[in-house]
Parts: C-alpha cells; sequence; structure tokens
C-alpha cells in the first residue's frame, strides 16, 4: 500500500468567515418591519448602514475592543487625581461611525414618523457586531426624556447630546462637538433597592454638593451622568458633570473598573462623590420618577439589544450550515440540525418582532393616549422576556457549531458572555416581573389597554385564546399575583409575540408559534417543533438569507 501525501496546511470542509456580507439586507424580516410599521424612509441608510456593520473592519473592531480591555488611570504620574479611562483604538472606531450615524440621536432629530424604529434598526445592526459600545450609546439616547424636565438644562447640553460628532477629548462639555452620558444608580447595600441608598446631596447655592458612593457607575469615560441621591425629601435625580463651570475637575473618584463575565470592551466602574457640584433634575424626592424616564428608554434597547446578539449569532450558524458537510449532506439539509435551527430561529423573528413592537408603541405614544399607558407595561414585559430567551437560546446556537463554536477565534463566545448583561442591566428578571404587577396596580389605565390590547386578538386561533384565558386566570389571583409574577410576564410576552407575528409574519410562521410556543411547555427544549422541512426552511430563510 502505497502512501499518499498528507496537506498539514490545509483544513478541508471549514467555513469560510462570515464577513462582508449586509446584516441589514440579508435580514427579510427586519426589512419588513421597517416597511410596515413606519420609519420605510430609513431604508437607504440602513442598507449602507448594515453593510458597515457587517464589514471585516467593524467585525475586527468588535474583536480588538474586546481583547484589549479600557483601563483605568486614577492618577497621573505627579499624584494628580485624573480619573481617566483609557481604550483601544477599535473603541473609538465603533463608537465614532454610530455617532456619525445617529444611532444615538435619530430618534429625536428625525422630524418624520417613526424616529423610534429607525433608532431601533441602526441599534439593532450596531449590537451585532460588539455590546460594550452599545452601553454608552443607549444612555446619551435615554438621557434624553430626563434632561428635557429642566428647561436650562436642555437649553445647555441637548444640542451636544444630539451631535452626530463623536469628541471623545478630555475636555469640559462645553468645550466639545459632542457629549456622552453615564449613569450611577446603584450601591453596594441596595443595588436594584435605590430608595436604600446613602449616597446624599446638600444645596449649594444654586446646585447641589454630593457625598457618597456608587458600586455600579456606567461609561465611566462620559462627559456626564445621572446620579440618584438622598435629599431632605428624599431621593433626588442630578446630573453631574465631569467638569465644572470653571473647567476645572469635578470631584468624581472612579476607584476600580468592574471585572466582569462580559461586556469586556465597556468599562463599568465603582465610583465616589467628595463633595461633586450637582444640578438638580426635578424636584427632591422625585428622582426615581425623573430617571425612569431614561430607565424605561434603556429597557427598550435591552429588548433590542438582546434580539439583535441572538441574530447575529445565528446568522453564523446559519452560514456556518450552509458550508459544513456531515455524514453525506450539508449540515442545512440534515433533519435535525433543520429542527434545530427552525426553533432558534423562531425565536429570534419573536424576538425581534417584540423589540419592534415596543419602538413602534414608543413611536405611537406620543399622539395615542392607550398606547402610551400600553407601552408601559409592554416595555417591563419584553425587556424581561428577550433579555432572558436570548440568554437559554445562546447555549444551543453555540453548541451547532461544535468545537469550533466553542473556541475564542469564533465570535460566539463573546456573543455568549455578552448577552446575560441586558438581562440584569436596568433591573434583573424579578425586577421586571414586579414593576408590571406595579403598574397594574397603581395605572389602572396601563392595564386597561394591555388587556384591552389582548382581548382584541381573541379568535385569531385557538391556542392564543386558551393562553390568554390562562392569562386572565392568574391575574385574578389576587393572593398569588407575586408569587406568579413571572408566570404573568411570561404569559403576557408569548402572547404579545404571538399576536404581532399573526399580523406581520408569513401565516407558516405565526401558526408554527402559535403551535408550539403556546402550548404546556413553551418550547422547553430546543429543536422540538411540530413541524415540516418545508415550514423549517422557511423560517430559516426569514431569519437570515446566507449568501
Amino acid at each position: 500500500m502505497s502512501i499518499p501525501d498528507f496537506d498539514f496546511n490545509t483544513s478541508l470542509n471549514q467555513s469560510p468567515i462570515l464577513e462582508n456580507y449586509n446584516s441589514f439586507s440579508s435580514n427579510p424580516l427586519l426589512q419588513q418591519l421597517l416597511k410596515v410599521w413606519g420609519g420605510d424612509w430609513l431604508l437607504p441608510a440602513a442598507t449602507d448602514f448594515g453593510a458597515v456593520m457587517g464589514s471585516a473592519a467593524m467585525q475586527q473592531a468588535g474583536a480588538l475592543a474586546n481583547k484589549y480591555t479600557p483601563v483605568l488611570h486614577t492618577h497621573d504620574r505627579f499624584g494628580n487625581r485624573e480619573d481617566t479611562v483609557s481604550f483601544h483604538p477599535a473603541y473609538h472606531q465603533m463608537m465614532d461611525v454610530s455617532i456619525r450615524n445617529g444611532v444615538h440621536a435619530i430618534a429625536w432629530n428625525s422630524k418624520r414618523p417613526g424616529g423610534y424604529m429607525a433608532h431601533a434598526v441602526l441599534s439593532y445592526l450596531k449590537q451585532q457586531i460588539d455590546e460594550g459600545t452599545s452601553c454608552p450609546l443607549t444612555m446619551t439616547f435615554a438621557v434624553v426624556p430626563s434632561l428635557q424636565l429642566e428647561p436650562e438644562i436642555t437649553k445647555a447640553w441637548l444640542p451636544l447630546v444630539l451631535s452626530n460628532s463623536y469628541d471623545a477629548r478630555h475636555l469640559p462639555w462645553f468645550q466639545k462637538t459632542g457629549v456622552t452620558f453615564g449613569m450611577a444608580m446603584t450601591e453596594p447595600q441596595g443595588g436594584s433597592d435605590v430608595r436604600s441608598n446613602i449616597t446624599f446631596a446638600v444645596p449649594n447655592g444654586n446646585a447641589y454638593r454630593i457625598t457618597g458612593r456608587k458600586w455600579f457607575c456606567s461609561a465611566p469615560m462620559s462627559d456626564a451622568f445621572l446620579v440618584l441621591a438622598q435629599t431632605e425629601k428624599g431621593l433626588g435625580c442630578f446630573l453631574v458633570p465631569r467638569f465644572l463651570p470653571d473647567g476645572t475637575k469635578n470631584q468624581l473618584w472612579f476607584q476600580r473598573l468592574k471585572d466582569k463575565l462580559g461586556n469586556k470592551s465597556n468599562a463599568s466602574s465603582e465610583v465616589e462623590f467628595h463633595g461633586a457640584w450637582a444640578q438638580i433634575i426635578g424636584e427632591e424626592g422625585r428622582g426615581v420618577a425623573n430617571i425612569m424616564e431614561m430607565v424605561r428608554h434603556t429597557r427598550l434597547d435591552c429588548a433590542i439589544g438582546s434580539a439583535a446578539t441572538l441574530q447575529r449569532a445565528l446568522a453564523e450558524v446559519i452560514h456556518h450550515c450552509h458550508y459544513r458537510k456531515t455524514f453525506g449532506k450539508l449540515l442545512i439539509d440534515q433533519p435535525l440540525m433543520q429542527q434545530v435551527l427552525a426553533d432558534l430561529c423562531l425565536e429570534s423573528i419573536a424576538a425581534t418582532t417584540l423589540a419592534f413592537r415596543l419602538a413602534k408603541g414608543f413611536d405611537a405614544a406620543a399622539g395615542d393616549e392607550a398606547e402610551m399607558h400600553f407601552i408601559r407595561i409592554a416595555t417591563a414585559v419584553g425587556k424581561f422576556w428577550n433579555t432572558k430567551r436570548a440568554v437559554l437560546a445562546m447555549g444551543e446556537a453555540l453548541e451547532c457549531l461544535g468545537g469550533n463554536g466553542y473556541v475564542e477565534e469564533s465570535v460566539l463566545p463573546r456573543l455568549y458572555r455578552d448577552v446575560p448583561v441586558n438581562a440584569i442591566w436596568e433591573g434583573s428578571g424579578n425586577i421586571q416581573a414586579l414593576d408590571i404587577l406595579r403598574s397594574m396596580q397603581r395605572e389602572p389605565k396601563s392595564m386597561e389597554a394591555v388587556m384591552h390590547y389582548f382581548e382584541q386578538a381573541k379568535g385569531q386561533h385557538p391556542q392564543l385564546d386558551k393562553h390568554i384565558t390562562h392569562l386572565k386566570a392568574l391575574l385574578q389571583d389576587q393572593q398569588s399575583l407575586e408569587m406568579n409574577a413571572r408566570n404573568i410576564a411570561t404569559h403576557m410576552a408569548l402572547a404579545m409575540q404571538a399576536i404581532e407575528l399573526i399580523h406581520i409574519a408569513p401565516a407558516d410562521i405565526a401558526n408554527t408559534f402559535c403551535d408550539n410556543r403556546l402550548s404546556s411547555n413553551h418550547g422547553n427544549m430546543w429543536g422540538t417543533l411540530y413541524i415540516n422541512s418545508a415550514t423549517a426552511a422557511a423560517i430559516i430563510a426569514y431569519t437570515f438569507r446566507s449568501s
């Protein structure tokens, strides 16, 4: 027997890297949502932005910014307090292209209908290259409603917040061409229970001085922060700039950066306020209410971001399955892999649709009182469900690539580590579920709007009717509302997804969702749909068109 030559330099049956593709035009659902729910004027810009986000350069930037993580500099070489954070150039590259394209500001700058839908699309595309830079972008987007509570602050800060210029220079905000915002709410002893905060603020002329510490301060390199602090009348919401009005450094001392599971490109810090100068937003004692509009907007982006990260993972998986052969067939043609892929894609379709339904609601809320009340509960529902389901789905997506998906050269491990942050940030699952109950009890019009939404959907699918009936039974059990809070949130989320898929998606996809997700197991194991191969192929193609 002759010994054949062996090629040690070439690996066979491997998928090419997914790069230089268009993450917008390869997603049929995303295009349809933009056309049907408003914002179709963004189609050319979204197509251009999708090409940028799918480019090799942006893929590499996401990888580099997470490999070479932020560094905190507390003092300069002479021992003076500095409190700056340095980043790899790739971080600034992603921030620059995002801000130039209006990811943070298009919802506010657009004079056409569908501003939130446009924001949702751009954020969804941006999130797919990097989770970390999405944090300061989201907070800069979300701070606008809180800033608008104070005319003087609005006049001074809003033009720079809404600027499409990324200015990373460490300068007083009034010398810059654009600014970004961060947030500092939680403290070591309380976490989400912000009413237990002990950081305090005392009047100082026409401003305040804040003393205390925060356990989590998001985006410490920002030009200003919204901060909760106690006053004589209770919690207040304060704007704390990095520099004082005279251009000198404010007394914010960043003590260390958090060593996190994921979200590595983003700096998250512990901070101390040593009599830091601040301006109050609204009234003393109204701090939670005045910062909640920012929180509600960031929760919208959490729902969008989780859907986007799942979409990115599935783009990688579907691309891989179109090239990898096993047991004589391409993976995409293997029945059991089709089943798993279709199930994951169904989850992605439903998550994306729910997130964009929230964006549609934000757009409509300005002129529709019922929609305004509906979206108060729906935002917490969408944040709760999308962020938790993405964590579960990501493990299965990683497994689809086998060992290749588990090594760091693949993007899947980074996505896997990144995705849990959205479930924790801006209130964990329990906080969202309890917020839903509080809104039900304290805002009767919000509950009326949600129940009207569900009642209108009856008769569209038998499983949906049963599901809504069960939801109503849960709501009528007043003695067990808190114990059932997650059940209620789950039932609401699944019903919303089903209703919107019936309206927006092809009938076979909507029916597959209702038949499988509204059944008793709610899709507890991936790859257990009751479908045929044609439906599986349709679901996969509706998620991502592989080249």
